[in-house]
């Protein structure tokens, strides 16, 4: 069975930081592209960030505190979250695309992804 279990989500001050971990189980991750996805209540889901074989995309709002991994030997995506805002408040997903469906800095996030995870709740406040 093909399933994606996100962790590492909880309670963080502003200025914090986390690392959510997205394991695969069912198929290896070397064969897709993994997202981060984040939805707040009353929001859309948005695009987090995208690692393919060799390429990192960041939405504006978390570049440069965000910074995506895979570890292909341990099956698990990471997602390392510094200088965390109130406006990081999410449950956040992961989810897999195909390395086929060929992503962009610009469409990344819109890509049939396949594949996604029960999430895991971010919650920054004071």
């Amino acid at each position: 069975q093909v399933q994606l279990v996100e962790s590492g989500g909880g309670l963080v001050q502003p200025g914090g930081s986390l690392r959510l971990s997205c394991a695969a189980s069912g198929f290896t991750l070397d064969n897709y592209a993994i997202g981060w996805f984040r939805q707040a209540p009353g929001k859309e889901r948005e695009g987090v960030s995208y690692i393919g074989s060799g390429t990192t995309y960041y939405a504006d709002s978390v570049k440069g505190r965000f910074t995506i991994s895979r570890d292909n030997y341990k099956n698990t995506i990471y997602l390392q979250m510094n200088s965390l805002k109130p406006e990081d408040t999410a449950v956040y997903y992961c989810a897999t695309v195909p390395l086929r469906r060929k992503a962009s800095d610009t469409n990344w996030s819109t890509l049939k992804y396949d594949y996604w995870g029960q999430g895991t709740q971010v919650t920054v406040s004071s």
